[in-house]
């Protein structure tokens, strides 16, 4: 873990109360993809903690929802300006662990991280395929950007507007080795049709680095910390 001042230098929509941000910086502290950054904001007491979407040795990027005062503020914020952040936090997803051909399973604001796993999983020698989901066709985000990478991409929205009509589940193969992203309704579903993987999973943090123990999970190895164990946990040792 590593507290950096950041500084803003794009904020911009890419869909429907979704942002990114791209912020300059030291991102030493980021060894993996799926890690997060935790964001100190004025006049909040707790951070706000944010997956990393992609990251080089300068620069950052996060894709954040407006969801609340915290994101709100943030959708406010113009280049130029400052953000105090605790980064490198998390154990993000082992590229290492997979077969050749891994499949990546994101839904909503859980796409992100998925983008630079994928660039890590190329850069492994992998060859990823995704499955992206969205309520709409309005609300959908970074497809071409995963398309870009040579990745095959299956979008599927729950009203059928645009790909696959229903769930990412609607689009898996019954048997895959996946890293998956997104709310906990749509993990458990992806749980049940996977062969095996990683999955990312989202609460509610307090301090964001394991000292509160307020993130605590249950696995079958005993409480483990979203923050700080997570929030990457291997399939086998996942308890619903």
């Amino acid at each position: 873990m590593q507290q950096t001042t950041y500084t803003i230098t794009s904020n911009r929509d890419i869909a429907p109360n979704v942002y990114r941000m791209t912020l300059a910086g030291d991102t030493g502290a980021i060894t993996r993809p799926g890690q997060f950054i935790n964001l100190r904001l004025e006049g909040l007491f707790l951070r706000r903690p944010i997956s990393v979407c992609d990251w080089n040795e300068a620069n950052l990027a996060i894709i954040y929802k407006v969801v609340g005062r915290g994101t709100a503020q943030m959708a406010e914020m113009q280049p130029g300006e400052q953000l105090d952040a605790l980064t490198g936090l998390g154990n993000g997803y082992d590229v290492a662990a997979c077969p050749e051909n891994p499949l990546l399973v994101g839904g909503g604001v859980g796409v992100p991280p998925l983008y630079g796993l994928a660039r890590a999983l190329i850069a492994a020698g992998k060859r990823p395929s995704a499955i992206l989901g969205f309520n709409r066709a309005d609300e959908i985000f970074y497809q071409k950007e995963f398309e870009v990478l040579g990745i095959p991409v299956t979008v599927a929205t729950a009203d059928g507007s645009a790909g696959v009509k229903g769930f990412v589940t609607d689009a898996m193969p019954e048997s895959a080795y996946v890293y998956a992203c997104g709310p906990e309704p749509m993990l458990r579903a992806v749980y049940a049709r996977s062969s095996g993987g990683q999955f990312s999973f989202e609460a509610r943090m307090g301090c964001g680095f394991g000292a509160c123990m307020g993130c605590t999970c249950q696995t079958i190895a005993g409480p483990k910390r979203i923050c700080k164990d997570g929030p990457v946990l291997r399939k086998e040792e996942i308890v619903w």
